[in-house]
């Protein structure tokens, strides 16, 4: 078992004030902001959840990311580098993983 995936708190968001979130910037006619709000994440986290534990080990990556990143890999035909690269370039990427700001 792995140690279950850190919550985003409070105190880590409030650094977030002047940021603009990834829903105010991107276009909700892209295919990929469609898709990441079609998809029933909460099922992934039901499914893939239980796999976690919070007794041991350091913090996973959260559920969506993994699951996110693993979507964008087939979609696009790309090799683990490659997913993180455009991760890492794409806000629309990151959006489908999760991510409330654009992180670089």
């Amino acid at each position: 078992m792995k140690m279950k995936p850190e919550e985003n708190s409070k105190q880590q968001n409030q650094g977030e004030l002047f940021r603009n979130r990834l829903d105010q910037i991107l276009d909700p006619r892209h295919p990929l902001y469609q898709i990441a709000n079609k998809i029933d994440w909460e099922k992934f986290e039901k499914e893939f959840g239980k796999y976690y534990t919070e007794k041991t080990g350091r913090p996973g990556l959260r559920i969506r990311l993994l699951v996110g990143l693993h979507y964008l890999k087939h979609a696009y035909n790309v090799s683990d580098e490659k997913v993180v690269e455009g991760y890492l370039e794409n806000p629309y990427w990151q959006y489908v993983c999760g991510n409330e700001y654009f992180e670089h």
